[in-house]
């Protein structure tokens, strides 16, 4: 069973970082490069919407830890040698169960793909990435 999503961003952490990339969205919105900004958050401030979501995953599903990161943070917190090169942004799950599979870099990270780059690329609105996120933790935890 999954007991931790991690979402990063496609983006540094940082207050310059964040009103560049606020400008960006502002300037020059189609090409953005990071889709999960783009859409749970609105320029300055975090969508209410997805805020919403969040509480009610924090509700419905009282073990699972969600985790936000911007990219440079999570490859200092997670960083490893055996650690695959992911593209972001991406949503990673972590299994409270033990993994009985090599990961092809001589360990298993623990973290699997919940929501890849190229899935969360062709999302277009909100409302869709709250359901691929809802329909696949109804799988995990059925």
């Amino acid at each position: 069973m999954i007991s931790k999503l991690i979402f990063v961003y496609n983006a540094n952490s940082g207050a310059l970082n964040s009103l560049m990339d606020s400008a960006h969205k502002i300037i020059s919105p189609k090409t953005y490069d990071c889709k999960l900004c783009d859409l749970t958050y609105d320029v300055f401030k975090e969508n209410e919407l997805w805020s919403r979501f969040r509480e009610s995953v924090t509700h419905n599903y009282p073990n699972l830890q969600l985790e936000f990161l911007h990219k440079n943070e999570f490859e200092k917190v997670y960083w490893s040698k055996w650690l695959p090169k992911y593209s972001y942004p991406i949503i990673l799950s972590v299994s409270d169960e033990e993994q009985d599979y090599n990961d092809g870099f001589g360990t298993n990270s623990g973290m699997d793909v919940f929501l890849s780059t190229e899935e969360m690329n062709v999302i277009m609105e909100l409302p869709e990435l709250i359901k691929a996120i809802e329909t696949r933790l109804n799988l995990s935890f059925s």
